[in-house]
């Protein structure tokens, strides 16, 4: 690729974003979403004929929709997907099929703050109620537990698993239900089984940004409970499987069979882009582990992580920021402020003691570029611009 086909202005087109004016063109994105060449050697690519999907926009639970949900429950191991509208679409749908009112759910703080806002809201308006835990001890969810409490939300963060075991045992112990956030773990495993299989649903996003991500928003639920299944791809069609006859009331988060057909052409490709991902993370490791300073993601002995984002922490952060900026490299914060810390969610009236860990890491966090393609040229220039940075 030419030097220009890394630009940031080529990041906006494949992420949606729009350009920084202040910085410009940029050597080496935040990160790119994985592009795709569809030829009729791919077998999958017969999914774009229209004979096959129909009219995108009159027939939304098309044909490539139901191909998706099977793949994927497939590759997953699960006994089936629902296939919704968004990420936020698929949490949001999962947990109010399984909650009632009065019920609580114990979530990580370190959820994306835009995803949690919008369900949480519907939550709310329903009494159910959510209290947040510090990511940092899987048993926090247990302190976090009240007489009220119906489910917990473990995140798999940046691609790697939470720990499984912990979190089962608070399950088991309390009789509560698990729905993974898979959104940035595609694939991942904790001791040889994927996430989004240790609980009654795993959710997913397929935004632009993820390992497996559409041409715009996508989420899915990957369950093996055929009942909830039923029950959750009813709740996303305004309460129905069939055309005008509404079970319950629901909601319209249905997925469009142009991403449908685009998902199941790339998931071909997913273990290979993950594999690469990994790859590149072991890179910075190597290249990074022994500056001071500079403190490197780790990666859990019994975890598979597929690295959707390489999170690194130091202390002169911003400083660092506009180093980069002066180098041509993009970098990232994911995410700026915890969710307890929103201005969203400011009467709860939460103190920086009550979650220490992400308090402490929220101006800390950086995150480097990584993707599919990045080469390990362009790793050695990043890594070598912070070894300068630090003077080391």
């Amino acid at each position: 690729m030419a030097d220009r086909e890394f630009g940031f202005e080529t990041l906006c087109l494949h992420a949606g974003q729009l350009p920084d004016s202040a910085t410009g063109s940029r050597a080496v994105p935040i990160y790119q979403t994985t592009s795709y060449v569809f030829d009729d050697t791919d077998h999958a690519a017969s999914l774009f004929n229209l004979q096959t999907f129909g009219n995108v926009y009159s027939r939304m639970m098309n044909p490539t929709s139901a191909v998706l949900e099977e793949r994927l429950a497939t590759l997953e191991g699960g006994r089936a997907g629902v296939v919704v509208g968004s990420g936020m679409a698929a949490q949001m749908v999962a947990l109010l099929t399984l909650l009632e009112a009065g019920d609580e759910l114990v979530s990580a703080s370190t959820l994306y703050g835009g995803t949690y806002s919008q369900f949480d809201y519907a939550f709310r308006r329903m009494g159910i109620n959510t209290h947040f835990v510090d990511p940092d001890d899987p048993q926090n969810f247990a302190k976090a537990i009240t007489s009220n409490t119906k489910a917990i939300i473990p995140v798999h963060l940046f691609g790697q698993p939470a720990n499984m075991d912990v979190i089962l045992d608070v399950c088991e112990q309390y009789s509560l239900l698990l729905v993974e956030d898979c959104a940035q773990a595609h694939f991942a495993e904790w001791k040889g089984k994927k996430v989004g299989k240790f609980g009654i649903a795993g959710t997913f996003s397929f935004y632009p940004g993820k390992n497996l991500g559409a041409y715009g928003d996508a989420g899915a639920i990957i369950t093996d409970d055929d009942k909830f299944a039923i029950k959750a791809r009813k709740f996303s069609n305004h309460g129905a499987i069939k055309k005008h006859h509404h079970d319950f009331e629901g909601i319209n988060s249905r997925l469009d069979g142009l991403q449908a057909a685009i998902l199941s052409v790339k998931l071909i490709h997913i273990k290979d882009w993950n594999k690469k991902r990994f790859d590149i993370a072991l890179h910075y490791n190597e290249l990074l582990g022994d500056i001071e300073g500079v403190t490197i993601p780790q990666i859990q002995q019994d975890a598979m992580h597929v690295f959707h984002l390489y999170v690194i922490r130091v202390e002169k952060r911003e400083e660092l920021r506009k180093f980069f900026n002066k180098k041509g490299i993009s970098s990232g914060i994911h995410y700026p402020n915890p969710l307890p810390y929103l201005k969203a969610y400011e009467y709860l009236n939460y103190k920086p003691a009550d979650f220490p860990i992400a308090y402490n890491y929220k101006d800390k966090i950086l995150s480097l570029p990584i993707y599919p393609e990045l080469d390990y040229p362009k790793v050695k220039y990043i890594t070598s611009t912070i070894r300068e940075f630090f003077n080391f």
